[in-house]
């Protein structure tokens, strides 16, 4: 039996990397539950303190296909290299400079949106085909592919 797969990132501001994860997936944050028109309107009529309101978050793949990113905050601070990580399909299909290029060209879009550069790995064929290295805002590797 296939189970679905939900990712969760343990996070400072869970609103904050929805935002830029939603950007840098293409997938948008996830709405609030049917009978109301807004999150800030669940969140009035559950009685949730205004302390507890970017308790979580998460973002959903538009066309349903992509496993749902759950954002969760906790108290301590990232203070290690990740475990595991996400890699970002960027450059699917495309080897040598134009695949390089293509990373690059993605890497300086999601910098604007808060990410920041860790490292360049250049093709080593036959087998590595060249990435890039970065952190989301809270310091999150992940890699461009």
């Amino acid at each position: 039996m296939v189970r679905e797969l939900q990712i969760t990132i343990d996070c400072a501001d869970p609103a904050r990397l929805a935002g830029f994860w939603a950007e840098a997936l293409g997938y948008r944050v996830q709405g609030p539950p049917p009978g109301f028109d807004t999150w800030a309107a669940a969140l009035d009529a559950w009685q949730v303190p205004e302390e507890q309101r970017n308790d979580a978050s998460a973002v959903v793949d538009p066309s349903g296909s992509g496993p749902r990113v759950f954002f969760q905050r906790v108290p301590e601070e990232k203070r290690v290299k990740n475990r595991l990580h996400l890699d970002v399909r960027a450059a699917p299909g495309l080897t040598g400079p134009e695949r390089m290029a293509a990373l690059e060209r993605e890497a300086d879009r999601l910098v604007g949106l808060g990410a920041h550069r860790v490292a360049r790995l250049e093709p080593a064929p036959p087998l590595g085909a060249g990435h890039l290295v970065l952190a989301d805002p809270e310091g999150n590797e992940f890699c461009l592919d």
